[in-house]
C-alpha cells in the first residue's frame, strides 16, 4: 500500500510540476479571493484583521475544489483511470498517494494565501506554531475528503459543478476549526485555549483517512 502511495502520489506531483496549475492558475485565484473580500470590507484595517482567519479558510476552500478538480481531470481521459486499477495497485495506495499530492499542493497554496493575508490584511502572527499546526491539520482534512468525493463525482458527466456542491458543506468543519485556530495564533490568546478545535481538526482528519482507505476502492470501481 506504502509503496503504492509513493508511486500515485509521485506521479501526480511530476504531473503538476510540469503543468504548473496550482501555482499559475490556483493560488492567484486563492489571492483573487483575498483581494476581493479585502475591496467589500473597505479601507479600515480593523475589520480586516478580525475577518482575516475566516477569509483566509474561505479561499484555501474555494482553492481546494479547483485543486480536487485538477487531481481528477489528470486521470479522465485515455482510460488513465482504469489503467491504474489494471495495473494491480492497491486502491488505498492510491487513494492514499493522491491524498498527499493533492495535500502537498494544499501546503503550498496556504503558504501563498497565507502571506497574502499578512500583507494585505495587516495580521500580525503571534503563535506561529499553531498557525503551521492548523495549516498542516487542515490540508490533511481537505485533501482526504477531497480526493474521496472526486472519487465520488468521476463518473458523473457534471463533475465540475457537482463536487463543490459535494465538497464544501462536508469540510465546514476545518472552516469552523481552522477559523477559531487562526484567531487564537494572531489574537495571542493562550495557545492551548483552541485544544478543542484542534481536536475537531484532527478526528476529521482521522475520519476521513480512514474512510478513504476502506471505500476509495469500491468507489472507484463503480465509476
Amino acid at each position: 500500500m506504502w509503496r503504492d502511495a509513493l508511486l500515485v502520489g509521485g506521479k501526480d506531483l511530476r504531473i503538476e510540476a510540469r503543468s504548473r496549475v496550482a501555482l499559475a492558475q490556483i493560488a492567484p485565484f486563492g489571492m483573487i479571493v483575498l483581494v476581493l473580500f479585502a475591496f467589500a470590507l473597505g479601507p479600515d484595517q480593523s475589520p480586516l484583521v478580525h475577518a482575516a482567519p475566516g477569509l483566509f479558510w474561505v479561499a484555501v476552500l474555494f482553492s481546494t475544489v479547483l485543486a480536487v478538480q485538477r487531481s481528477v481531470a489528470v486521470e479522465a481521459g485515455d482510460a488513465t483511470r482504469d489503467g491504474l486499477r489494471l495495473a494491480g495497485l492497491d486502491p488505498a495506495g492510491i487513494f492514499l498517494g493522491k491524498a498527499a499530492a493533492v495535500g502537498a499542493q494544499l501546503l503550498v497554496l496556504q503558504a501563498v494565501l497565507a502571506a497574502g493575508v499578512l500583507l494585505l490584511f495587516g495580521a500580525r502572527v503571534v503563535h506561529p506554531w499553531l498557525l503551521l499546526g492548523t495549516c498542516l491539520a487542515g490540508a490533511v482534512g481537505l485533501a482526504a475528503s477531497g480526493t474521496l468525493y472526486g472519487a465520488l463525482s468521476a463518473g458523473v458527466r457534471l463533475r465540475e459543478t457537482l463536487l463543490p456542491f459535494l465538497l464544501l458543506p462536508v469540510v465546514a468543519p476545518v472552516l469552523l476549526a481552522g477559523t477559531r485556530l487562526w484567531q487564537s495564533s494572531l489574537a495571542g490568546g493562550a495557545p492551548d485555549a483552541g485544544a478543542s478545535w484542534m481536536r475537531l481538526l484532527l478526528v476529521f482528519d482521522a475520519v476521513y483517512v480512514a474512510l478513504g482507505v476502506v471505500v476509495f476502492g469500491p468507489l472507484t470501481e463503480a465509476a
